[in-house]
């Protein structure tokens, strides 16, 4: 049987995922930021979590050079910052939009929470690489509602009231 791709990208496109931003700032590159929502957590101990990224992706070769990485989840205010780093070309931090971490990394302003990670392993995963990382810091959260996404549109959860 064969599956054609675009078959594949919309049934997949139906499970909800929160949105995040990827951040880095490897030697030689400006704090650098890309949309995704290929995170997942993997072990709390130690503590792991992994994303995937495309390698045609333009933040490719930056982040092959990266020791570490931050994994910012956004909230639903934050679709504009979502939507300006899922930009091909568009992908240098705007200094307003993040502060340094414990690590030195760039976090997201205002993000629910952000984790600080050194990676820990890269696995082959066809077009994408699987990037895991151990966790060596992680900002308080601010619990408030998170960006989803949903069959190519963001979502919001109902509120407990409903």
């Amino acid at each position: 049987m064969t599956i054609e791709q675009r078959s594949f990208r919309d049934a997949l496109g139906q499970f909800a995922t929160g949105v995040t931003i990827i951040t880095a700032a490897p030697k030689g590159h400006a704090a650098f930021g890309v949309t995704a929502n290929s995170f997942a957590s993997v072990s709390l101990d130690p503590p792991l979590v992994l994303w995937s990224l495309q390698k045609s992706s333009d933040t490719f070769e930056a982040f092959e050079q990266s020791t570490h990485f931050a994994v910012n989840i956004l909230s639903q205010q934050q679709q504009d910052l979502s939507n300006q780093y899922a930009k091909k070309g568009s992908h240098d931090l705007v200094e307003e939009h993040f502060v340094a971490g414990e690590t030195g990394l760039p976090l997201i302003n205002n993000a629910i929470v952000s984790f600080e990670c050194e990676i820990d392993a890269c696995h082959d995963g066809g077009d994408h690489i699987i990037m895991v990382g151990k966790v060596v810091a992680m900002s308080d959260v601010d619990a408030q509602p998170a960006l989803l996404f949903q069959a190519g549109k963001y979502r919001a959860l109902a509120s407990d009231s409903e």
